[in-house]
């Protein structure tokens, strides 16, 4: 199954010239998306401004999900602060973070403010942060106010889908989402706290498929006629997902994708992805019982000079350290982390990986080549 997906994905992603079969294809995808997309050369030229990018998709271990992290009543940022204060003492230099359009309906302004506060502790950690606007994972329902508790043993539990479902495919939606976007966005085109705006995290995801397209078409529309100082992606992860991943890799400046397969696998996929000739950046790996891990991965990209962003930072609400279809429902301490890297007090979970990556990020890139080939 694999060998399949990943011939469809060449398929998909064949070097420029090729792609997708013909370049009237091409045209047809790119006419959805207002503005300019960034050139190659204008994309690498970003990408070498910047250090070698690592870090972690980051929830503050208060938070259960988007929500709980950016309402007012739950906004922490004693905690936000503390856990990107271990973050930095291991040389993570980026964060994934999400946003949730609810609430910044609830308070636009306010919703902004909290946003430039994280920035401010971010930076002041010397972290650089891309947000992401839309989800299509988990749960499809979700309300303003108090956030459900986490349910023991069970990983992302209370995770909410943004829009949900079956508002990411009811375009009668699109123009309330339209002002969120544009909203923030302009607020926050020029600031060089933000690294990369990430449109949509995992679109036909929670069994859409196809039907997340037109939101996909959409946000793009929308980034493009803002224009933000910063570049544009959506990340690839379903490798069969054809109508979805051309458009994602024909639109995005940079090239972001998922990864949570051994290092062949990890390996056979940035081959596929380099014959865009734009920089890549894996915006989710790490997941240690699908040997996914720091120490076979994070050397693999850094060698290849591509973005190692992990899921998860510090165990906290989101149960992330559970596996994602193998719960324990009492709450036990599973026998391996699925994901995140420290526990709440700021203890490593595996103090070798936690030196392995404080040292990576300390490597030149040449010094890192001469160490993976040893």
């Amino acid at each position: 199954m694999k060998k399949v997906l990943l011939f469809v994905l060449l398929l998909l992603l064949a070097a420029p010239g090729v792609q997708v079969q013909a370049q009237s294809r091409k045209a047809k995808v790119a006419k959805a998306a207002v503005g300019t997309r960034w050139t190659p050369e204008k994309a690498n030229a970003w990408y070498k401004a910047h250090d070698w990018l690592s870090g972690a998709n980051f929830t503050p271990s208060t938070a259960i999900n988007q929500l709980e992290m950016w309402q007012a009543a739950t906004f922490d940022p004693a905690t936000i602060d503390k856990e990107l204060g271990y973050a930095e003492g291991i040389g993570f230099n980026t964060m994934r973070v999400f946003l949730h359009h609810l609430a910044w309906e609830q308070d636009p302004k306010g919703f902004k403010q909290r946003m430039g506060q994280y920035l401010d502790i971010a930076d002041k950690h010397h972290i650089q942060t891309m947000f992401v606007f839309f989800d299509d994972c988990w749960n499809k329902d979700y309300k303003a106010g108090p956030q459900p508790a986490p349910k023991p043993g069970i990983h992302n539990s209370g995770w909410v889908q943004d829009p949900g479902d079956p508002a990411s495919k009811d375009s009668t939606q699109f123009p309330a989402l339209q002002k969120y976007v544009t909203d923030v966005m302009t607020h926050f085109k020029n600031d060089k706290r933000i690294l990369l705006w990430d449109l949509y995290n995992e679109p036909g995801n929670g069994g859409k498929r196809e039907t997340s397209l037109p939101l996909v078409r959409n946000v793009f529309s929308w980034a493009r006629a803002v224009n933000p100082d910063q570049p544009l992606s959506v990340g690839l992860w379903a490798w069969d997902f054809e109508k979805l991943n051309a458009f994602q890799a024909l639109n995005s400046d940079i090239i972001t994708y998922h990864c949570y397969d051994d290092t062949p696998a990890h390996q056979r996929i940035l081959e596929l992805l380099e014959t865009h000739g734009r920089p890549l950046i894996c915006t989710e790996y790490m997941a240690r019982i699908r040997n996914s891990k720091f120490a076979n991965i994070m050397p693999l990209l850094k060698k290849q000079n591509v973005g190692a962003i992990n899921w998860g930072l510090v165990a906290g609400k989101t149960n992330t350290k559970y596996q994602w279809d193998t719960p324990l429902t009492d709450g036990s301490e599973p026998i391996e982390w699925f994901h995140e890297v420290f526990n709440p007090d700021g203890t490593p979970y595996r103090p070798d990986e936690t030196s392995l990556i404080k040292r990576l990020n300390a490597e030149k890139p040449d010094e890192a080549i001469k160490a993976a080939l040893k």
